[in-house]
């Protein structure tokens, strides 16, 4: 409000001399008609104004101006809109289940309404249906579009089936978006894997994702290296803007150094891809978990013979080497209140409640027991090595067996001491968990655990040190609730208890995370 009151002092009397009025073209005066402020109307949210002034973009608070012009809105029948963007995955299934939840939830009556194959839009009411208070408009394409569609200020919040890249980054910070990387931007709605499928006939049941890689860069183009027949392997992908198939690119062929082969056959959606796959006996695809259909999926293995399949609970933990979060990018801009309250909603526990229903892995911590840890302690044995080995797999086990572990996990990023952006997320949902009450009384220990690269010390240290980082990192980010209540502590065992072989760069950074363990 001060930075308000003083460009208003400073546009004392000031008038647009020769312009043609426009239709959006707004005059904000304060109540005594002292000061006044002239702009174009680039929002308004019931409570804030947002003007495009000759100063720049301001936000200005609605209760202390009155507004004149032909841009100026009513105040009595004002009407919440949002434009969101971008995944189809995300936007065809999941988001229409959450807004129709939203508006269940606050005695709202939701009415959606289809333009054409990409858009619709959902219109909230009162319950009567005869006073319309939000309009949330929906256009479905690819990630890739969606974030066009932010920086050309034509959509409010962004679905992506991916992180966002360093050049959009770097186009939306240039364009007043914020940091859209920065916690607060980004939220994980749901969580989803890449998965590799094949034919249910074909033979084959696990590939390395360094074979995957490979694979798809036509270095291994036959299926009798992986162990199946003589035959050529055929590829199948998603369309190239899809979020899915970048996080391919992003994650798998660029940490191998290797690019995508032309000769690949290219899916509009996820279930014509998989249906294709399930047809063709020489076919190997990546698809949406949520969207597999009748293929079979293969295990992720190693040299190590270690083995990860994606399910429910290893993609919610982050076990899984190649989860995908379904993400939610908003940027650094005043929405409003209605809007603010639906992405408050999609935090609850009915949201998440919506999101299971709705085919896809949900966010709500479970709790797992030790004995329901077969193959992670049975991995945990395989490597204990000679007595310093055996010993900290005694501490392990005898610290360990009176908590269970949630099935939140955070991870780094690569190379780097800062959280994943699934991570970030997921300090964010644990703290509006702890302001919540939910482990009043009880003890959150982080434990971190590292790779096997290295001397056990100096991984023990680091693992240590990560578990550190991520309570500091809760600790920050619980605003309201009082921390005496919850007892956070810290505990490591370094490489005791891999997830995956370590001779990848894939199978050492599922190794390196920090777990959540209650009692």
């Amino acid at each position: 409000m001060k930075q308000f009151c003083a460009v208003l002092w400073a546009a004392l009397f000031l008038v647009v001399n020769g312009a043609a009025v426009r239709a959006d073209d707004v005059t904000l005066r304060s109540q005594d008609g002292a000061i006044e402020l002239s702009g174009t109307l680039l929002g308004f949210d019931g409570q804030y104004y947002r003007v495009q002034t000759q100063y720049g973009e301001l936000t200005v608070d609605g209760s202390g101006v009155l507004c004149e012009g032909p841009g100026c809105p009513s105040l009595t029948d004002f009407v919440a809109e949002l434009s969101i963007s971008g995944s189809s995955t995300i936007g065809e299934v999941m988001m229409p289940a959450l807004v129709e939840g939203f508006a269940l939830q606050t005695g709202l009556k939701a009415e959606r309404i289809k333009q054409d194959d990409t858009h619709f839009e959902y219109i909230l009411s009162t319950p009567d249906g005869d006073t319309p208070v939000g309009r949330f408009r929906f256009r479905v394409s690819s990630t890739d579009e969606g974030f066009a569609d932010l920086l050309a200020d034509e959509a409010d919040l962004v679905m992506a089936l991916r992180e966002i890249r360093s050049g959009e980054l770097a186009l939306a910070a240039e364009v007043g978006l914020g940091e859209l990387d920065d916690v607060n931007r980004s939220r994980v709605l749901a969580l989803d894997a890449m998965t590799v499928i094949v034919s249910p006939t074909n033979p084959v049941s696990a590939v390395s994702v360094s074979d995957l890689a490979r694979i798809l860069a036509g270095d291994i183009d036959n299926w009798r290296t992986l162990g199946g027949a003589d035959a050529p392997i055929s590829i199948h992908m998603r369309d190239a803007q899809s979020g899915i198939a970048q996080a391919v690119e992003d994650r798998v062929m660029q940490l191998a150094g290797l690019s995508l082969i032309d000769d690949v056959t290219r899916h509009p959606s996820n279930a014509s891809l998989a249906e294709a796959v399930a047809r063709d006996q020489l076919a190997l695809g990546v698809a949406s978990y949520s969207e597999i259909g009748n293929s079979k999926p293969l295990a992720l293995t190693g040299t190590c013979g270690f083995q990860l399949r994606a399910n429910r609970l290893t993609i919610k933990t982050e076990d899984y080497p190649l989860t995908a979060p379904m993400f939610l990018y908003i940027p650094a801009r005043r929405l409003p209140k209605l809007a603010r309250e639906f992405l408050a909603y999609t935090r609850t526990g009915p949201a998440q409640i919506i999101t299971r229903r709705a085919g896809f892995v949900d966010q709500a911590p479970e709790e797992i027991s030790l004995n329901a840890q077969g193959d992670r302690f049975a991995n945990a044995i395989r490597v204990a090595d000679g007595e310093n080995g055996l010993a900290a797999l005694k501490r392990m086990v005898d610290t360990l067996a009176p908590l269970r572990r949630l099935s939140t996990s955070f991870r780094f990023e690569a190379g780097a001491a800062r959280l994943d952006a699934q991570s970030r997320s997921n300090v964010q949902q644990l703290a509006h968990a702890i302001e919540a009450g939910v482990y009043d009384g009880r003890q959150l220990v982080l434990v971190g655990f590292s790779d096997g690269e290295g001397p056990a010390e100096g991984n023990l240290r680091i693992a240590q040190q990560r578990a550190q980082a991520v309570k500091q990192a809760i600790e920050a980010a619980v605003e309201t609730a009082d921390l005496s209540q919850v007892r956070l502590s810290t505990d490591a065992f370094g490489e005791a208890m891999p997830m995956a072989c370590d001779d990848t760069s894939w199978g050492r950074q599922v190794n390196r995370r920090v777990e959540i363990w209650v009692r």
